[in-house]
């Protein structure tokens, strides 16, 4: 499947396969865990507010962890749905975490930011580099992770409850899209 992100053409297959339901005590019925997933690699970034949060931060959450620049077309559309999601679904335990990835190692300040998110009306966790270059240094961990180089924005990786990658998105979705494969996790 080709797609289209902010960086460059790529091609990839997505990380998906059916799964069977399955019975958890400690969460109501979740997909078997596929056998290609992969723990999620924990890390540290901030909010415009100054505010440290690691993914750690959501154990027993569903998390939309979604990589994107203010400065990416096909990342504000995004921005919609996501609000869409999470007005909907956080209630159900659905977390949605932007990472935003400057353009050319240019991170936008605290107040450019929160301006930004004000006016897309933006509720869901966004986080930025601590002092520089820690979000891209956490994608490329996640592409250490997953095995292929996360080069491009918007790239969306959905996390089970238990922290492990269950599905991988480059390229715009839509709202649909994501709660197709998002539903069987909440």
């Amino acid at each position: 499947m080709s797609s289209y992100s902010c960086q460059k053409k790529q091609s990839l297959k997505e990380i998906s396969k059916s799964s069977e339901i399955v019975s958890r005590t400690e969460y109501k019925k979740q997909p078997q865990r596929p056998e290609y997933a992969i723990k999620a690699p924990d890390f540290q970034l901030r909010t415009a507010q100054g505010k440290l949060v690691k993914l750690s931060d959501y154990s027993g959450k569903v998390v939309l962890l979604n990589f994107w620049g203010t400065w990416c077309g096909p990342c504000l559309q995004e921005i919609p749905d996501f609000n869409n999601l999470y007005s909907k679904y956080k209630k159900n335990g659905l977390e949605i975490v932007g990472i935003t990835i400057p353009r050319s190692g240019v991170p936008d300040s605290d107040r450019y930011l929160q301006k930004f998110m004000n006016k897309w009306d933006m509720d869901y966790t966004i986080l930025k580099d601590i002092n520089g270059f820690e979000a891209q240094m956490v994608m490329i961990e996640y592409g250490r992770s997953i095995g292929r180089p996360l080069t491009g924005v918007p790239t969306t990786l959905i996390i089970d409850r238990d922290g492990y990658i269950v599905k991988g998105y480059i390229g715009p979705r839509s709202e649909a899209a994501f709660y197709k494969d998002l539903k069987p996790y909440l």
